[in-house]
């Protein structure tokens, strides 16, 4: 557990920015309830209408967030600037993936969340694995997040973790529960980029030598393997935990809820893919003072017990008010953020993918939940999902190693499902079982058997695995399992009503044997 002796507590300036910052967050959180009316579909992903700025913003906050700031600052304290610049770099490669191959794609096929695509393209039983895999990487992304927001309100208040820890996930909590998605969308305008002056401000003002310290000497303070490429080319120096960490923000961050409930809500395919692409950018922006922050703290306080207390050190003891107060407010804005949409991530998938169309209409095979039962079940599961991840936060408050961990779990069982079902016509159901079982079954092994000196290799090797098997037993499958007949729900986009009701393919067989009929007919 980390904590700050009660000394620590801010000056009443930074104080004073970073209560009226939680103020107005959350008056614009609860005020954007107001644009829900009652709508499951406007609650999960804001009716499907946003535009392109805040879509790119909202993603740009969801990459920066506590996990990619003091998380990030913290691990690059405690082991080197790759090891805190894997986060911000991996977020940063993944929009721009999402960017140019995933999000006009998804935006276009109008579902309300990610697993929809495994229900639409595999069928119920592929779905309902993938969210139990989605519902556990996501847990523990928003459990980083509280821990972030936490470490910040003790060091800012002087109060106990626990505290703090429950004050910030009430904030989030009040109003993700009102606004949905539209509080998201409304608060990350202010967030993100509070987060991001405040970085910025930070590094130039210590990079200046306005501390007393010269660039040149902080930086040569470090050990040379915190600073060289070592850290991408040894693995004495931990190179394959930092690649293990690239690759499953590049690529497993693909595969976040909270990424594609954003995409989701942009007004157009098109701008859902350029807002990807902007909110890339957006993150690319806080790699440089994410490194050199992460040795700028070593330098300035070398002794302190955890990285985690570095970066509110930092904040409180080395830099202006005016600049300690937009750090601190933009982390606990950033983490605030990604708690905010993770929960309705979390919750929404849930309710839809889990309850509605699995357990009430599958297996209990009762009327299925229509749009206002829909809201409120997505509202009331708000609760366990946040109580869970206090509870996780509290338990193993390590923000940074929890956004890493939420997607190498992710990028070993989900990945392939999605890429090849989008892309190949072949991909089948029984292909994709095979690579969440393979491909999560060949993490947990290298979890188990891997020896730490070789720790991040399992994270590389899985993802492989899990391809292997599923081309595999896709083109063995073919004849018994014929990818081509849901090849057509990468293109058919279903009534409203019908997705509203989790009956997503209702019309689809009509439709797609229309369209064969179609593609059949050779012109004279």
């Amino acid at each position: 557990m980390v904590e700050f002796p009660v000394a620590a507590m801010a000056s009443t300036g930074i104080v004073v920015g970073v209560v009226l910052f939680l103020v107005l967050t959350t008056s614009i959180g609860l005020f954007s309830g107001l644009l829900v009316k009652k709508s499951s579909r406007r609650y999960m992903v804001a009716g499907k209408s946003l535009p392109l700025f805040i879509v790119g913003t909202m993603l740009a906050a969801a990459a920066v967030d506590g996990n990619g700031t003091l998380g990030a600052i913290g691990i690059g304290y405690d082991t080197g600037i790759w090891g805190g610049a894997s986060i911000p770099i991996g977020a940063c490669i993944c929009l721009f993936l999402i960017g140019l191959f995933y999000g006009a794609k998804l935006n276009r096929l109008s579902m309300l969340t990610l697993p929809d695509f495994y229900y639409r393209r595999y069928g119920p039983n592929t779905e309902f694995s993938a969210v139990l895999v989605m519902i556990l990487g996501f847990v523990i992304m928003v459990a980083g997040n509280f821990a972030a927001a936490a470490f910040i309100f003790q060091a800012v208040f002087g109060i106990k973790y626990i505290w703090a820890l429950l004050i910030g996930a009430a904030i989030v909590f009040i109003y993700t529960g009102s606004g949905g998605m539209f509080a998201s969308a409304y608060t990350d305008i202010l967030q993100i980029y509070i987060a991001v002056i405040g970085l910025w401000a930070a590094f130039i003002y210590i990079a200046g030598g306005f501390t007393g310290h010269s660039f040149t000497s902080m930086w040569n303070a470090a050990p040379a393997h915190y600073t060289d490429m070592t850290g991408l080319t040894e693995r004495s120096n931990g190179a394959l935990i930092n690649w293990a960490g690239i690759l499953s923000l590049a690529v497993g961050d693909i595969i976040a809820l909270d990424f594609m409930e954003r995409v989701f809500s942009a007004k157009t395919p098109r701008i859902a893919s350029r807002s990807a692409i902007w909110g890339g950018v957006i993150t690319a922006s806080v790699i440089v003072p994410v490194i050199f922050l992460a040795i700028f703290g070593r330098a300035l306080s070398p002794h302190l017990s955890s990285g985690y207390k570095s970066f509110p050190d930092i904040a409180i003891h080395h830099v202006p008010t005016v600049i300690g107060a937009l750090m601190l407010a933009g982390v606990i804005g950033a983490a605030m953020s990604t708690s905010n949409s993770g929960m309705l991530a979390l919750s929404s998938a849930i309710s839809r993918n889990v309850i509605q169309r699995n357990v009430i209409k599958r297996f209990l095979r009762r009327p299925t939940l229509g749009n206002r039962q829909l809201l409120l079940v997505t509202r009331l599961l708000l609760f366990p999902c946040a109580g869970f991840a206090i509870w996780w936060a509290y338990e193993i408050p390590q923000p940074g190693k929890y956004a890493i961990l939420a997607f190498d779990i992710v990028l070993a069982g989900c990945f392939w499902p999605l890429t090849l079902g989008l892309f190949w016509h072949k991909a089948n159901a029984w292909a994709a079982m095979a690579s969440i079982v393979s491909g999560l079954g060949a993490r947990l092994i290298g979890y188990i058997v891997t020896p730490s000196a070789w720790s991040g290799i399992e994270t590389l090797l899985s993802p492989v695995v899990g391809g292997i098997f599923f081309v595999t037993v896709a083109l063995l499958t073919q004849k018994q399992n014929p990818g081509i007949d849901r090849w057509g729900t990468v293109e058919y986009i279903p009534p409203e009503e019908d997705i509203i009701l989790g009956d997503d393919l209702r019309g689809y067989w009509a439709w797609d044997e229309a369209r064969r009929s179609d593609e059949q007919v050779v012109p004279v």
